[in-house]
C-alpha cells in the first residue's frame, strides 16, 4: 500500500472516531454546539405558582421557565432557565411571544411563539354560588316583572330564576386559563 493511500485511511479513520465521539457527546447532551437534529422548540411551564385567568382582549407581561433543554434561535436554553414574554391577544384566546432568556448571569434575546392557546368560559362563574347569584337576579326580575304586568306567582319566579342561570351561563366571561404545571410550547420564530 502506498504511504498516501495509509495517510488518507488514517485520516479517515480519525474522522470516523471523532464523528462517533461528538455523536455521543450530542445525545448525553454535553455538546456545546447545535446539531442538526436538534429541535427548535422547548417545552415551557408557568413561573407563577397559582392559576392565571387572563382576559383574551389584554396583553399579559409574564414569565416562562424551560422544562427541558432546548434550541431557539441558535441559543442552546437549559432547563429551569426564566423565559422572559408576553401572552398577545389571538383569535380565540391568546399567544405568548417569548423575547428573551435569562440562566446563569447571562440574558438573551430569543423570538418564539406558542400555538393559540384557546380561551374558555370562565370556569370561576361556573361555581355554584355563581349560579345562585345569576338565578335570584332573574328570580327578582320574575316577580318584578309578575308584579307590572299582574300578580306575581311561582311560575314567573322560577322562570325568572331560570332565565336568569341561562342568562348569566351565555353572558360568562371568556377568559384564557393557565395552569402551573400547563405546558407551554414555544416555536423557532
Amino acid at each position: 500500500m502506498s504511504k498516501t493511500k495509509h495517510n488518507l485511511r488514517k485520516k479517515g479513520l480519525n474522522i470516523a472516531k471523532w464523528t462517533i465521539v461528538t455523536f455521543v457527546l450530542g445525545i448525553l447532551g454535553l455538546s456545546p454546539t447545535v446539531g442538526l437534529a436538534q429541535s427548535r422548540s422547548i417545552e415551557a411551564t408557568s413561573a407563577q405558582l397559582e392559576t392565571l385567568y387572563l382576559n383574551n382582549n389584554r396583553t399579559y407581561s409574564y414569565n416562562l421557565i424551560a422544562e427541558n433543554r432546548g434550541v431557539i434561535d441558535g441559543i442552546i436554553i437549559p432547563a429551569g432557565a426564566t423565559i422572559v414574554g408576553k401572552y398577545v391577544p389571538a383569535k380565540g384566546g391568546l399567544r405568548y411571544f417569548a423575547e428573551a432568556v435569562v440562566y446563569d448571569r447571562y440574558s438573551y434575546r430569543i423570538s418564539a411563539t406558542s400555538q393559540v392557546i384557546q380561551d374558555v368560559k370562565d370556569p370561576r362563574d361556573n361555581s355554584i354560588g355563581a349560579i345562585v347569584e345569576d338565578a335570584a337576579i332573574g328570580a327578582a326580575g320574575g316577580a318584578i316583572l309578575g308584579e307590572i304586568f299582574g300578580d306575581a306567582d311561582a311560575e314567573e319566579i322560577v322562570g325568572g330564576a331560570v332565565a336568569g342561570v341561562i342568562v348569566g351561563n351565555v353572558t360568562a366571561d371568556r377568559v384564557v386559563v393557565i395552569e402551573p404545571n400547563q405546558l407551554i410550547i414555544l416555536y423557532d420564530n
